[in-house]
């Protein structure tokens, strides 16, 4: 009598071999989800450290930016006080100087030096305070390193509209008269002031005189509509001009790329 034998079990993956491929597959993709989450996890952190970095370097090139702009103020606020306070000194001594609106010049009027018409001497009479100006002038840009925020003081000379064709100076005409009105006065400061208190002696935030001399003939006057003997004189004159150290292209071009840095 033969044995009966029972029939061999079947697992369900014997019996649905597609079964362990499909689980196979979800297991496989699973990883690489996982794979991919920590992936971009990490790449999320990165981005966040570099958004933090240049969150930074931003924020230091703005407080930079800041500074420079700071200094600039401070320049303007050097040359408006050395302004200021030259008028002020000078009128306590009865001596009537003006400042200009946007006070960046210092006017000497005629009635101080005394020049004539055609004439590019300082009267004899007039030379006490022209010295006196001078004097007041070093004392002030002197006065705690001011000179390392200005660039140049300008001596202009100014003369008024009627043409000038003497032998002085030929056919240069006004423009030679009002450059040499600049000179006369320069070389009578060079003359009269104290070794200690020349203006030559002063240099700028680069170590450079301070000081120089223009003409600018009847180009720039005060009085446009020029008719009687009083609007003459008031063209016959000299500017005292200050200009503030300012920023090179190259620092301009620096700033331009720190506000594109911000958009």
């Amino acid at each position: 009598m033969a044995l009966l034998r029972s029939p061999k079990a079947t697992s369900v993956d014997d019996e649905n071999p597609y079964w362990m491929s499909f689980s196979d597959v979800m297991s496989g993709l699973l990883v690489i989800f996982i794979l991919a989450s920590v992936i971009l996890i990490l790449q999320l952190m990165e981005l966040e450290q570099q958004t933090e970095q240049k969150q930074e370097r931003l924020q230091e090139e703005l407080v930079e930016l800041e500074k420079e702009i700071e200094e600039l103020r401070k320049a303007e606020q050097v040359r408006r006080n050395i302004l200021t306070e030259a008028a002020e000194i000078l009128q306590k001594r009865g001596i009537q100087v003006e400042v200009s609106e946007n006070s960046t010049v210092l006017r000497i009027p005629n009635q101080l030096l005394g020049f004539d018409t055609a004439a590019d001497q300082i009267g004899q009479q007039y030379q006490d305070t022209a010295r006196e100006i001078g004097e007041v002038l070093h004392q002030l840009i002197s006065k705690e390193d001011r000179s390392d925020y200005l660039d140049t003081v300008f001596v202009e000379g100014h003369t008024d509209s009627r043409p000038f064709t003497g032998r002085l100076c030929g056919e240069k005409g006004n423009w030679c008269l009002s450059t040499f009105r600049a000179i006369s006065l320069w070389q009578f400061w060079e003359r009269s002031l104290q070794e200690n208190g020349k203006l030559s002696s002063l240099k700028n935030g680069e170590g450079k005189p301070l000081f120089s001399v223009s003409g600018y003939a009847e180009t720039r006057p005060v009085v446009e509509d020029q008719r009687t003997a009083d609007d003459y004189s008031k063209n016959r004159r000299i500017d005292i001009r200050f200009t503030i150290r300012r920023p090179s292209s190259e620092d301009y071009e620096k700033v331009r790329a720190k506000v594109d840095l911000t958009k």
